[in-house]
């Protein structure tokens, strides 16, 4: 009987049938897991943007706290608002779409990602009508990955209120240090764009900002070690904030448009 129990055949039988009876049960936990995914994920996204928008309440839900945040899109191009997206509009997905995306030449890629979507989300803070705070998805690539974060203007649309990323693999302790608080701390009060221009001047310098520097408003302290992230994080914010991210929309927005 034991022979019989260990032929070829039974081996073979029960590994099938073990691995269909696995892959069965691997599958049902992804379906019955994929709301719960998704869902945690979406919270993960509100929580960063209300991070970055320097908005917080112990006493209250992400979803309270985000119910004061309305969201909008803009066509780059344009600088102005649009309701042509797709339902459960994907931004990161939408940059390869021959048709929602578009490729970027070098020259104009300076924050590395190759490709951009057309349209891109924005999240803005009113009350009664006043432009209180307006967050702008950001992304670019530092050493080893890309980063992928959020800034967050104050209503006059040129000083920081908070800046954070919540998705990068750089190096921890050197270019990670884009999570370290302190660090992060320094954003808030900086400026984008010099008086009387749309070009932005914010961005990384090598060790610590020199407050006496009349551009001291438009630096940040650098990332020891980390001098490729660093550089990255310049030319993501950059470019973001340039002529082919943001800075249409937001002179727009500023002349009363948008």
């Amino acid at each position: 009987m034991s022979a019989n129990n260990d032929s070829i055949g039974k081996t073979i039988t029960v590994t099938v049938l073990l691995c269909v009876v696995c892959s069965v049960i691997v599958s049902a936990a992804a379906v019955l897991l994929k709301p719960m995914q998704v869902a945690n994920k979406d919270q993960d996204r509100k929580s960063n943007i209300l991070k970055a928008a320097g908005i917080a309440d112990a006493n209250k839900s992400v979803d309270e706290l985000f119910a004061q945040i309305t969201t909008k899109y803009v066509d780059l191009e344009t600088g102005k608002f649009t309701t042509e997206v797709p339902a459960k509009y994907d931004a990161k997905k939408a940059a390869k779409d021959p048709v929602l995306g578009k490729a970027l030449t070098k020259d104009a890629d300076i924050a590395s990602i190759k490709y951009q979507a057309k349209v891109m989300p924005v999240y803005m803070v009113e009350t009664d009508g006043k432009l209180e705070k307006v967050i702008l998805p950001v992304h670019g690539y530092g050493l080893w990955s890309t980063l992928y974060g959020f800034l967050a203007l104050e209503g006059d649309l040129n000083t920081v209120v908070g800046f954070g990323f919540y998705s990068h693999a750089e190096t921890p302790g050197l270019g990670g240090e884009v999570d370290n608080p302190n660090w992060k701390a320094l954003w808030p009060g900086k400026v984008v764009y010099p008086e009387g221009s749309m070009e932005p001047a914010l961005g990384l310098v090598k060790g610590a900002v020199d407050a006496s520097n009349p551009n001291a408003k438009h630096q940040v302290d650098g990332l020891a070690g980390a001098t490729l992230t660093a550089n990255g994080v310049t030319n993501l914010v950059q470019f973001w904030m340039g002529s082919n991210g943001y800075a249409p929309f937001l002179a727009n927005l500023k002349a009363g448009g948008a």
